[in-house]
């Protein structure tokens, strides 16, 4: 759930003054516009919903040889004067290889925010010119209405996909391929 902070204009200098101060706790900061968006730690639906997609992510770029699926807390500059903390994303094989294991990440081959209740806002509005400007693909996946709204950079509306998702990163032999419905299954089994 990402809700704005104080209203004021922040830089990228006091929000890393913040993480600086309590690196390994929550809420995590993130920078768009000028706005600091605080977001406290998920609910375990959404955490469900996270591990999920990125283990499958995960066994497809490694099949692939990609680039690395990841979670957050990490910190993403796609802008200047920006930070974002999607909920999973892929680093593309050469960013990969530039970070050598440091940080910030500057380049992304896809980013992924599951809705919580209160972030909807944050993620369709705030959060989503920034990926479409630099990110080739941006699903949000909405638990609620149990659908992946899929946004590419030129999109003016998102394709909502409710049964097949397919992704097919630059140099991929064969597409990602997500049952949606089945996804949404596993998410909500409450044996």
């Amino acid at each position: 759930m990402g809700m704005p902070a104080v209203e004021q204009f922040w830089t990228l200098r006091e929000v890393r003054a913040l993480i600086d101060e309590s690196p390994l706790a929550t809420p995590r900061y993130e920078l768009v516009e000028g706005e600091l968006l605080v977001t406290p730690s998920p609910v375990s639906r959404h955490q469900m919903a996270v591990s999920r997609l990125l283990v499958a992510l995960i066994a497809y770029c490694d099949a692939e040889r990609v680039g690395k699926a990841l979670t957050s807390p990490c910190d993403v500059e796609l802008e200047e004067e920006s930070l974002l903390q999607p909920d999973i994303f892929v680093v593309p094989p050469a960013e990969w290889r530039r970070l050598g294991g440091g940080l910030p990440v500057r380049e992304l081959s896809l980013a992924v925010e599951v809705l919580s209740p209160g972030s909807s806002r944050h993620d369709r509005v705030r959060k989503r010119p920034v990926y479409q400007r630099n990110v080739p693909e941006y699903w949000i996946v909405d638990l609620d209405a149990r659908l992946i709204e899929r946004w590419r950079s030129e999109d003016e509306r998102p394709a909502l996909v409710t049964m097949s998702l397919e992704w097919r990163p630059d140099g991929a032999a064969s597409p990602f391929v997500l049952d949606v419905e089945r996804y949404f299954n596993a998410v909500f089994d409450d044996r």
